[in-house]
């Protein structure tokens, strides 16, 4: 089972943001919502991947696109710690 470390200025749906960005590739908050992984609106959705991005774990590709970065990866596998990351 894989340990990840959370910080304080995570929400429940980060996790379910990486996830579905390591399965699914780039992909819009809207499109986030409609999946079956996602159980969140997509204003949330849209609120939580800025702050992913502010945080290095998410990035914005343009066009309400995201994707997941290499430190986002990182924590899914338990191998960052979220509490080390500071805002942008």
């Amino acid at each position: 089972m894989i340990m990840r470390f959370d910080a304080d200025w995570m929400s429940r749906a980060d996790d379910r943001i990486l996830e579905h960005l390591t399965e699914e590739g780039p992909d819009t908050p809207k499109e986030m919502a409609d999946s079956d992984r996602v159980w969140f609106s997509r204003q949330h959705i849209n609120a939580r991947c800025k702050t992913l991005v502010e945080y290095g774990l998410v990035i914005h590709l343009g066009n309400g696109v995201y994707d997941i970065t290499r430190e986002g990866e990182q924590y899914l596998t338990g191998d960052l710690d979220a509490r080390d990351l500071e805002a942008d």
